[in-house]
């Protein structure tokens, strides 16, 4: 996924998984992933997929601080 936030372009295929994390099994409808990627300059986002009951309902990426990367690590 592809997605420009800012005029930054985040992309899952040209950053690096640093952790994944999953809520639920494959086909929960309330089941979520949550996969911390990071950018080759060093930029953190939050790849994020669910069921359409859950938290996110819809593919999405969302830029993160480096702090913020920190706390998702230690969640």
């Amino acid at each position: 996924m592809v997605k420009t936030i800012c005029k930054k372009v985040y992309d899952t295929e040209d950053s690096v998984i640093i952790l994944k994390k999953t809520n639920g099994v494959f086909g929960d409808p309330q089941g979520y992933e949550e996969t911390l990627y990071q950018t080759k300059d060093g930029k953190y986002f939050l790849y994020v997929n669910g069921g359409s009951e859950s938290i996110y309902p819809k593919e999405d990426i969302k830029r993160l601080s480096a702090d913020a990367a920190k706390k998702f690590l230690e969640a």
